[in-house]
């Protein structure tokens, strides 16, 4: 069955099925230029989410009745950022470092663990130096001993971009509400919305009342500092990512591989370009009013089927795409370890970012993962070896050659 190379959309919907469909092969060509293909975008394999939001509290949806007036604080901050040494997180971190450095305020990142440890050779933590050069202060050390580790020093605005249960992060916190901090940001997770029918994930959604995110939002909710807000990010891509998404993509299209996609691949999913976590994160650092007490989803405003994501990272390697698909308790896999992304519909809008903090998306992933692709091809991953023995069972279940 032959396809067109145009993306794939949903309807929003209940999701179609197909654990035998066969295979689909599609030639594609590089994209000629953003203007050229912005058309098909537009009605093809994204999903633009636009509706209005407003504040909310835990439990209920944002009543979106009320307005809010947004006045950019034109004060430099002094922050500290607490980042991750592992995970996708981590580029979060520095990206948000960058961008307050470039708006002129004064940044330093304490980065869990040892300086000199084997982590730190790999992005984003190998290219600190250009923090350094930026003006920005990096520093090592244990999140509990914050207060040993800055030596004292004072902070207008603290992020905790690290810790995933409140053991982790409450050291932090206490630390922060007894040196009078006066904003308290905390990078959480989407993941932690219950999931539902219906979609996307909006501020005040049911949550996974277990989540350790929840219990360090709902503890920072608690303590009334001057100003706090938390982000719960998705998929991200940029570079100095250290997280396979893209990635895993490019590693079966660059070595002519199928491409094994669960169910019908018209799941949807949000991948953003973590310079849009960064630069929401900025906003409410210069406009902490507006920000205080909110939960905000920290993603960009278009979704992207299975599909369309395989296409697109196809265009940007230039290369033709294979997919099969394949239904993971007939192959006998687990899909989370088979497959990079959640198997179902699982995307995020953000609604209160755009209407109380007035922020705009950037990511434009045609582009983006040429970028991905560029940077992929300049660290020789597509010349590396690699075993593909979980794509094998697959295919073998599928009576699909390896290779095409």
């Amino acid at each position: 069955m032959a396809t067109s190379s145009s993306f794939s959309t949903f309807s929003l919907l209940s999701q179609r099925t197909s654990p035998r469909l066969p295979t689909i092969t599609c030639s594609l060509s590089p994209l000629r230029s953003v203007s050229s293909f912005s058309q098909s975008l537009l009605s093809s394999q994204f999903l633009s989410l636009s509706q209005p939001t407003n504040k909310y509290n835990f439990s209920k949806r944002p009543n979106l009745s009320s307005k809010f007036k947004v006045v950019a604080s034109a004060d430099k901050k002094k922050v500290l950022i607490v980042n991750t040494n592992s995970g996708g997180h981590a580029v979060i971190g520095f990206y948000f470092a960058k961008e307050l450095l470039a708006s002129g305020h004064e940044v330093t990142v304490l980065t869990v663990g040892e300086e000199g440890s084997d982590k730190m050779k790999k992005p984003p933590f190998s290219r600190f130096s250009e923090l350094v050069s930026a003006g920005g202060k990096t520093i090592w050390g244990d999140p509990s001993e914050v207060e040993k580790v800055v030596g004292g020093a004072a902070f207008d605005v603290v992020l905790d971009n690290n810790g995933k249960d409140l053991d982790a992060v409450k050291p932090v916190i206490d630390w922060a509400k007894s040196a009078n901090v006066s904003q308290f940001l905390f990078i959480s997770s989407a993941g932690i919305y219950k999931t539902s029918d219906e979609v996307p994930h909006v501020e005040g959604d049911p949550v996974k009342e277990d989540a350790g995110h929840v219990t360090v939002e709902k503890y920072i909710a608690s303590l009334s500092f001057p100003s706090w807000a938390t982000f719960r990010p998705q998929y991200m891509t940029g570079s100095g990512n250290n997280k396979d998404c893209e990635e895993w993509f490019f590693d079966r299209i660059v070595r002519n591989r199928p491409v094994p996609i669960p169910g019908s691949g018209m799941q949807l999913t949000s991948i953003s370009h973590v310079r849009d976590l960064s630069s929401m994160l900025t906003l409410a650092v210069e406009k902490p009013d507006a920000a205080n007490g909110n939960i905000f989803n920290c993603v960009c405003d278009r979704a992207v089927t299975f599909n369309g994501l395989a296409k697109l990272c196809a265009q940007a390697a230039g290369s033709e795409l294979n997919i099969v698909y394949y239904d993971p308790k007939e192959a006998g896999v687990d899909a989370k370890k088979a497959f990079p992304f959640r198997n179902m519909h699982f995307y995020a809008e953000p609604r209160a970012a755009k209407e109380i903090l007035g922020w705009k998306s950037t990511t434009n992933l045609p582009e983006d993962l040429k970028e991905r692709f560029a940077e992929y091809v300049r660290i020789g991953r597509d010349k590396k070896e690699l075993k593909f023995e979980v794509d094998d069972k697959i295919l073998n279940s599928l009576k699909v050659p390896a290779s095409v």
